[in-house]
């Protein structure tokens, strides 16, 4: 007696799913080619504004919305231990700044107590220029052991204008 012949494996019917499903992908792309052809050029259908017409424009509203933060930090580097001294090196060091608002400090404190430091420059941050670090500008205080005691680099991250 012989064996009875035996299909390969799945059989013909799993190769007709197979199939039906690349025929419905391949309808779809189709179908999605169609319909963005219809659609006409959203460019070129805006009339192209001339320089007379430029010159006569109102100007653009200033843009309106929420701040966010800048990614890009400003830096400055303050030394000593005087209270004062540290105050007038902030006022000075951001001069250049003047009219933005903090939105987020790191102080990276230099040697052992480095943190401890970094807190103490934090907290005089308000009194070198209390228009720029308000209560509402976040700190966060580190220590950098490569630098000396006594000294810390301050990153501020400014707020951007409003909707920008």
């Amino acid at each position: 007696m012989s064996r009875p012949r035996r299909r390969g494996r799945g059989g013909g019917r799993v190769a007709g799913v197979v199939l039906a499903g690349w025929l419905f992908a391949d309808l779809l792309l189709v179908l999605a080619l169609v319909s963005m052809a219809d659609r006409p050029d959203p460019l070129a259908a805006r009339p192209k504004p001339s320089k007379s017409a430029d010159a006569s424009a109102k100007p653009k509203p200033k843009p309106t919305g929420p701040r966010s933060v800048e990614r890009r930090p400003e830096e400055f580097k303050v030394k000593g231990t005087d209270k004062d001294a540290l105050t007038d090196q902030i006022g000075r060091s951001t001069k250049k700044w003047r009219g933005r608002t903090a939105a987020l400090v790191l102080t990276f404190g230099g040697g052992r107590n480095g943190t401890v430091y970094a807190h103490r420059v934090n907290s005089l941050l308000g009194a070198g220029r209390p228009e720029m670090f308000t209560k509402k500008t976040a700190t966060d205080d580190f220590h950098d052991l490569s630098s000396d005691a006594s000294t810390a680099v301050v990153r501020v991250y400014f707020f951007t204008a409003p909707g920008g």
